[in-house]
């Protein structure tokens, strides 16, 4: 896959977790991928994003920067959303917020095989402080 194309192609797994199309989802995902560090297979990435839309009322992935180099593609996420109770361990509780994920992602045959997310906490504990 080309850099380009595989910049369209994440594009549109953006696209299918925004519409919540999970019967989509295996076009962008391997059957079995490193997610953090720890080794799921493609139903238990799909429950986590699942969980996600199901805990985040109004989650949308909007892509601020992606950049891709090879195989290797990486992506500053941003998020408004109202997350219904605790969310990363923070009383956000309905609470509209704004935060960044910084992910980085490895694909092999056009699909995720490992995931690297890192989730700007400090910018929710901020907005829960100014309240």
């Amino acid at each position: 896959m080309t850099e380009r194309t595989l910049n369209a192609h994440y594009r549109d797994y953006i696209r299918c977790l925004n519409r919540q199309q999970w019967t989509e989802l295996d076009r962008f995902v391997s059957p079995s991928l490193i997610y953090n560090g720890v080794k799921k297979n493609f139903e238990d990435y799909k429950l986590l994003l699942v969980d996600n839309f199901l805990k985040i009322l109004n989650l949308q992935f909007d892509i601020g920067t992606l950049i891709v180099d090879g195989e290797r593609l990486a992506a500053r996420l941003l998020f408004e959303c109202n997350p219904t109770d605790d969310f990363l361990g923070l009383p956000v509780g309905g609470r509209r917020v704004s935060f960044a994920e910084n992910v980085f992602y490895r694909f092999g045959d056009g699909r995720i095989e490992e995931v690297w997310s890192v989730i700007d906490k400090m910018a929710i504990e901020a907005q829960l402080l100014n309240v």
